[in-house]
């Protein structure tokens, strides 16, 4: 590769063969045509970045590169030849790297990439990293943020009496006068949170995260000691996350006024909180982008550090959703003196733009990452005591400051049972026995709560996801419908106008005890392909009556945030006639936020698809009583742990495996997850 036409000329070749996106190919033909003299290594490594950050990763690591790419692109075995032979002229480090891409003005290194005539350069280059220098400039500002947070000590007037926190606390958590072998680190959770502006509070499904968070909320509001309450905000990626956050909350407030109220003697520090108030103040869960406000054809945000946020304490849901860019947003919004609480599953999938922000923040957390000072901290304002190897220096490694806001939640009160069994052993990477478990599940008398089915095409799916399976384990209230229940429902429309609402309700809430998660997007294992099957099915058993692209009963998914139309990407409806409607009465689409159901005309919905099937991905922050997870017959990188994890976590009451190839369940869980990141490292200032 001696010029930039040879290498543009690889490029192209590549694009045609559909190893590169038209993107990449565009990224080196921009940097060629404002410097013609570029090296030509610099714009094959360009088109590469370009590539990865399609895939989800933030930079492109020089050192190993040539050992890893096969991996990290996952292009067909004819490509791979071609591919190292390119990856030669790639330096290899940075070094060598300065020393061949050094006269070029394309390309900035940090520091000095934030700063003077370098910080125009589309592309930077740090400790052996390239980026772009989008993706640069949000690690950079997502690391000095948290830094900042955790470096930061409370104001003097928000230190609480140790002695206050401890009795608030063992009132909230009901805690035993004498502490336990094992903490409980709902309560360590809370406790963390008073002395720094940020917490991570990180678990699996039913570890009780909003729970906890619901509590830190009347812990912080009790301790507060301003004249008016704390301002506090509650978000998620999605309408549907953040719907469920807010019902969460309530719901845990609602113990505490119901226990407060009850007849059972309860401390007198809990009996004297306005706990009715608080629950009734709880402000409506809105979406990031509905948050920070939109401005309709920019990337931008209304709220940003010249106008931040009105708040004082946010909660974050399903962060492990958020990705680089908004996170960014976020804390560039979030005003210094406000505290932020992010929740998650830091074993989930990551979002599908760049970054695993969640993931690498919790990293390197967990029960042995406290060091001394945070143990005190811990048992002098909760009574809980971490044990000896919780402590780092028994022979673990140094924690960062991060870990020490960091609190990992372990039991889960949701899934003890085969659905939990199951999540665990994927994700501890035991795919065998996680096939195991699914076997002697569906050899079980009347079928268990889980099934392993060896569909053989999509029309044996869509039969199974309109018919659901028999009822696995009835007398345990665990149901396995699917989706023929809910549309006959429609059947049953009232005449009357007063009560369309309350049936309507009734039918997103019946939609949602069924759903079809995929890996794939196209092919017919993927969504397209099962959404159409599905559609067929329902057909030709008479609940549904499809004449065109709208029709009554279509479930639809939100895919692009509309602000001025009240929807936002990831929100599913139902599409209905209007109430009292008459048969040439356009159809709208019926959304459920929170409580409250509204609509919006199928005219105004451009970008909408189908949802009887959707991917894993989409589901995040969303559960359902039914899961059918839907697996390919051919290996694909995709099939990873993390994704199976997350599609068995949205399933309630009963989980499906279907899949033509059992063995694809055992190479996925091997298969872990991989982005390529700086943040982590620059979080801990290196």
């Amino acid at each position: 590769m001696n010029s930039a036409a040879d290498t543009l000329a690889l490029l192209r070749s590549w694009r045609a063969a559909g190893w590169l996106r038209a993107l990449d190919l565009a990224l080196a033909e921009f940097l060629h045509g404002l410097e013609p003299e570029a090296p030509p290594s610099l714009l094959l490594a360009a088109a590469l970045l370009a590539q990865l950050e399609g895939r989800g990763h933030s930079c492109l690591p020089l050192q190993g590169l040539a050992q890893e790419a096969a991996l990290l692109l996952a292009w067909p075995p004819e490509a791979q030849e071609a591919l190292q032979t390119a990856l030669a002229a790639i330096p290899v480090d940075a070094a060598a790297a300065q020393r061949a891409w050094g006269a070029t003005t394309l390309l900035s290194t940090a520091p000095a990439a934030a700063q003077g005539a370098d910080a125009t350069s589309p592309l930077v280059l740090q400790a052996g990293r390239l980026y772009l220098r989008r993706y640069w400039r949000y690690e950079a500002d997502i690391a000095a943020q948290l830094r900042q947070r955790v470096q930061a000590a409370p104001l003097a007037v928000e230190v609480p009496e140790p002695a206050q926190a401890h009795a608030l606390l063992a009132a909230l958590f009901d805690l035993p006068a004498e502490a336990s072998a094992e903490p409980d680190w709902q309560a360590v959770a809370c406790a963390l949170a008073l002395r720094g502006r940020l917490t991570l509070i990180t678990g699996g499904p039913g570890t009780g995260k909003t729970y906890t968070a619901a509590r830190l909320l009347v812990l912080l509001q009790a301790l507060h000691r301003g004249p008016q309450p704390l301002r506090v905000a509650l978000a998620a990626p999605t309408g549907k996350a953040a719907a469920r956050l807010r019902q969460s909350m309530v719901a845990a407030l609602q113990l505490l006024v119901a226990r407060a109220a009850g007849p059972a003697p309860v401390p007198p520090v809990l009996q004297a909180l306005p706990l009715v108030d608080w629950t009734a103040a709880l402000p409506p869960a809105r979406t990031l982008h509905a948050l920070l406000g939109t401005r309709p054809g920019t990337r931008r945000f209304v709220h940003d550090a010249a106008l931040p946020l009105d708040v004082d304490l946010l909660f974050v849901d399903e962060a492990s959703m958020v990705h680089l860019e908004m996170m960014a947003a976020l804390l560039q919004a979030l005003p210094a003196g406000a505290r932020l609480v992010l929740l998650g599953d830091r074993d989930q999938l990551a979002s599908v733009e760049a970054g695993a922000v969640m993931g690498e923040l919790c990293a390197g957390a967990g029960p042995g990452a406290y060091t001394a000072d945070t143990a005190a901290w811990v048992q002098a304002h909760s009574g809980q005591v971490l044990a000896p190897m919780a402590v780092a220096g028994h022979g673990g490694p140094s924690p960062g400051g991060l870990a020490q806001q960091t609190v990992v939640l372990q039991r889960s009160r949701r899934f003890a049972g085969p659905i939990g069994q199951l999540a665990l052993a994927v994700n501890r990477g035991e795919g065998t026995g996680a096939l195991a478990l699914l076997r002697t599940q569906t050899a079980l008398p009347g079928g268990g709560e889980l099934a392993l089915v060896p569909a053989a095409d999509s029309a044996a799916i869509a039969r199974l996801a309109v018919q659901g399976r028999p009822a696995a384990g009835a007398g345990a209230g665990v149901e396995a419908a699917g989706y023929a229940a809910c549309l006959q429902a429609l059947a049953q429309r009232p005449a009357e106008p007063a009560a369309f609402e309350p049936w309507a309700r009734g039918l997103l809430a019946a939609f949602d005890r069924c759903r079809v998660l995929c890996a794939l997007r196209s092919g017919p294992w993927g969504v397209a392909g099962l959404n159409a099957a599905i559609e067929a099915a329902l057909q030709q058993q008479g609940v549904l009556k499809k004449g065109g692209e709208w029709y009554e009963g279509r479930p639809v998914m939100v895919t692009r945030n509309e602000a001025a139309l009240g929807i936002f990407n990831g929100d599913i409806g139902l599409v209905l006639a209007a109430p009292g409607a008459a048969k040439d009465t356009p159809l709208r689409a019926w959304f459920l936020d929170g409580d409250t159901l509204r609509s919006v005309a199928t005219s105004r919905l451009a970008d909408v698809e189908t949802a009887f099937a959707m991917t894993v991905h989409k589901s995040q922050g969303s559960e359902f009583a039914h899961v059918l997870l839907v697996l390919p017959p051919e290996d694909t990188p995709v099939l990873t742990r993390e994704l199976v994890y997350t599609g068995i976590t949205r399933a309630r009451s009963a989980f499906t495996l279907v899949a033509p190839e059992p063995a694809r369940l055992v190479t996925a869980a091997a298969r872990l997850t991989r982005r390529l990141s700086g943040l982590a490292e620059a979080v801990r200032g290196g």
